[in-house]
């Protein structure tokens, strides 16, 4: 059932024997680390149990429901929460274009790649979970054009010219990315439960119903209540499937609501074994991590040379220009580029955990960072505002600790 699927043997063969005994639950919880392959496993799950002879259908299929469920267009699927879509569409494009250009034959999986990580985004801003949002109408149109183009390029169409595909390609990227930093929560917010409960609630002569919440911790208090709701009395013919990778942040409640299906941390060698069969990238030795960051606009080791310079700039007393920073990070566009900043920070003030003292400003620079990354997620506040907030903070600390951050830069 989940051919698909690499180096999760051990979970997908429980997932099998639940799904053939029928004896799987109506609310589970994949968790494990990001890169294990969890999401890849609840749209396969949610393929097979469409099916009304549950477990019969292998990823081969090529019948009707199936295609539709490969190409993510199926209609009994409901797919939210946050991700960073951008570099798994980038490096997926990558490929589809690579194929394309030198006629190889894994063309037909490069398409089917590139297709499945465009709607991987797009599937989180369906008409049913957006209902009553006062963004609705904007989205729809962005969403609209992203399908459009998505049409030419998709099966069962013969594709266009080399040129003409790039071109496709290239709009839709950007399309995506004007989607996924103008228009993504990066927490669930209620709206989007209390619709899913609508949706689950509505009977249908069709097999099983999916919904699948991707950072199923990202949650508010209303958020979670009101999925707690619907755990309490799940719909009959709707199957939820929960991802995380902090299982400890999910609440308890919901917890004891769900069977968790553990997903293991794939070895060097699996993962360089996932990159060569879906990215083909031959000869390339790399984490899935490390691989999709390749694909990033600034690079992890520049943004290093930035944090090292924006710390060293706090300790000599000549700041950093927030502005220009901005600027050199394009924007810090897309968004997990902000993050990686404030990781790399994290790992230039590391030095400070030699002492005592260096400790407990260590503590209370991870408090400024949390926030600085909080006011962008959450709260909506620019990334300059935010990083101008740090600035001050981490000077604060600094200071307020005879320029501890010397031992970091020296």
């Amino acid at each position: 059932m989940y051919e698909n699927l690499l180096g999760q043997e051990q979970v997908t063969s429980l997932l099998e024997k639940d799904i053939q005994n029928k004896t799987l639950p109506g609310s589970i919880l994949f968790y494990g680390n990001a890169g294990n392959g969890k999401l890849t496993a609840a749209l396969e799950t949610a393929r097979i149990l469409s099916h009304k002879d549950i477990g019969k259908g292998n990823w081969q299929c090529n019948c009707p429901l199936c295609l539709q469920h490969k190409s993510l267009v199926a209609s009994n699927v409901l797919l939210c929460g946050p991700r960073d879509t951008g570099l798994e569409i980038s490096a997926s494009c990558d490929t589809f274009l690579r194929a394309l250009r030198q006629n190889n034959n894994h063309l037909y999986a490069a398409r089917y790649l590139f297709v499945r990580a465009v709607r991987k985004l797009t599937m989180r801003f369906s008409p049913v979970l957006l209902a009553g949002d006062d963004k609705l109408s904007k989205i729809a149109s962005l969403v609209s054009q992203i399908d459009e183009n998505l049409e030419l390029i998709d099966f069962p169409h013969e594709l266009p010219p080399v040129e003409k595909v790039e071109k496709i390609c290239n709009e839709i990227k950007d399309d995506c990315e004007s989607l996924e930093s103008g228009f993504f929560y990066t927490s669930i917010p209620v709206s989007q439960i209390r619709n899913i409960e609508a949706w689950a609630r509505i009977t249908t002569d069709d097999n099983k119903k999916t919904v699948i919440i991707e950072n199923a911790d990202c949650m508010n208090d209303a958020a979670r209540n009101a999925l707690l709701k619907i755990l309490e009395e799940p719909p009959k013919d709707t199957v939820f499937i929960l991802l995380t990778s902090r299982r400890n942040a999910v609440m308890p409640t919901i917890l004891s609501r769900v069977r968790t299906y553990n997903f293991q941390n794939r070895t060097l060698e699996k993962q360089t074994e996932v990159l060569e069969r879906a990215f083909h990238t031959s000869g390339v030795k790399s984490t899935i991590n490390d691989y999709m960051q390749t694909f990033l606009p600034v690079p992890p080791f520049a943004m290093n040379q930035e944090a090292q310079s924006f710390i060293k700039g706090i300790s000599s007393s000549s700041y950093p220009n927030v502005s220009e920073i901005v600027k050199r990070c394009k924007n810090f566009t897309p968004k997990i580029e902000y993050r990686i900043f404030l990781n790399q920070i994290l790992l230039v003030l590391k030095p400070l955990l030699k002492s005592q003292m260096g400790t407990e400003a260590y503590g209370q620079c991870l408090k400024a960072l949390q926030r600085a990354s909080d006011h962008v997620n959450f709260y909506n506040q620019s990334i300059q505002a935010s990083l101008e907030n740090l600035l001050r903070d981490l000077t604060r600390i600094n200071i307020s600790n005879g320029n501890i951050f010397k031992c970091s830069v020296t």
